[in-house]
């Protein structure tokens, strides 16, 4: 009798803990961690694009640690396969998915649209929904500031320009240089090739030697390889790289790169959904944010130059200086910002035509 009842009260205390356990009591279990994915435009190598968006990978790895797994997909084409990686990566239980290239917009939409709980952001683009945010970086302000370089160190007077696409966000990247060299060399001109894709070397190399065969002694990119730089190296001109510094690629050519910054941008992201608080949103960044930069200048650069640079950066960072402040006159001579005013974000963002200074008509 004694051993049936001890029997018993083992049972029924058993019952209490399986009970207890399955109502989340006892033992502590660690949470799982948040799974966070990119998708890239381009392979990550060691400069550009790409590169910049994986150091900031990285960041929110040293950041959160355990409490996060990251992973990636790299040179993934803007179109149907876009929008296949994105859906298996949110299929995959990724919480946190960044989709870093204009191409990628609208999938981004539609996939998001299938996984509501998933959190998405895009990078340069201008579509949102409930579970999708857009970021982007203020990337004129650093080529207004490549353009003062350019614009003093050239002897030609011919700077050329090796482009991905003419969408607004590369259409101002050009006119924002060309500003920059028109507000210290009235003289000279922007000439611009257009390569159609974000990452080709190839035809990054092809075009930037075609700029210089064309008198260009500086050259300027809004494309994701080193091509532009090495060929300045090669062909023993200046060259100021994007993205990231890509002195390594052209010590002797390269003046200094307009660079940008994700690092506070993705933490910030990444703890917003860890807390629940990650909401639709607009990011526009720029040198006051810390998302737009300069790499170090070449030893090239003469200290009246760097001086300029140091007091036009400081200026647009505190909003003394706008890049697009009026007047601002097309190639064509018509007045797009009048005289004591700036030009607005909503204009920034649809622009789609050539400043004074712009050699050419805009691609359609």
């Amino acid at each position: 009798m004694t051993k049936l009842k001890s029997w018993r009260s083992l049972v029924a205390g058993l019952a209490v803990v399986a009970v207890a356990i399955a109502a989340g009591f006892g033992p502590a279990r660690a949470a799982d961690p948040l799974k966070v994915a990119f998708v890239y435009v381009s392979p990550i190598g060691d400069a550009g694009w790409t590169f910049q968006h994986d150091l900031a990978r990285k960041a929110i790895e040293a950041k959160f640690g355990d409490k996060i797994k990251t992973s990636y997909v790299e040179s993934v084409g803007e179109g149907p396969d876009a929008e296949r990686v994105i859906r298996q990566l949110a299929a995959d239980g990724n919480q946190l998915i960044f989709t870093t290239s204009f191409g990628y917009m609208n999938p981004t939409i539609k996939v998001a649209k299938q996984f509501p709980n998933v959190t998405f952001a895009h990078a340069t683009g201008y579509k949102r929904s409930d579970n999708v945010s857009t970021y982007l970086a203020r990337f004129y302000e650093g080529r207004y500031l490549a353009g003062i370089i350019a614009g003093k160190m050239t002897k030609s007077n011919t700077l050329g320009y090796v482009a991905a696409f003419p969408i607004p966000e590369v259409v101002r990247g050009i006119n924002a240089f060309a500003r920059g060299v028109r507000s210290v060399n009235p003289d000279a001109e922007v000439r611009v090739v257009w390569v159609s894709s974000w990452y080709d070397p190839g035809k990054e190399r092809e075009a930037a030697d075609t700029l210089i065969a064309n008198g260009a002694d500086v050259l300027m990119q809004h494309t994701d390889s080193t091509a532009v730089v090495q060929a300045a190296q090669d062909r023993k001109v200046y060259a100021i790289g994007y993205h990231s510094d890509m002195k390594k690629y052209g010590p002797k050519a390269h003046l200094t790169a307009s660079t940008h910054n994700w690092n506070q941008f993705y933490i910030d992201k990444v703890q917003a959904v860890m807390d629940g608080t990650a909401k639709s949103d607009d990011t526009w960044g720029g040198i006051g944010a810390g998302m737009v930069e300069l790499s170090p200048l070449g030893d090239m650069v003469p200290a009246d130059v760097r001086k300029l640079v140091e007091t036009a950066s400081a200026d647009i960072g505190s909003g003394k200086l706008h890049p697009f402040a009026g007047p601002v006159v097309d190639n064509k001579g018509k007045t797009r910002v009048p005289a004591g005013e700036n030009i607005s974000d909503g204009d920034l963002l649809g622009m789609q035509y050539y400043v004074e200074g712009v050699v050419g008509d805009l691609p359609k």
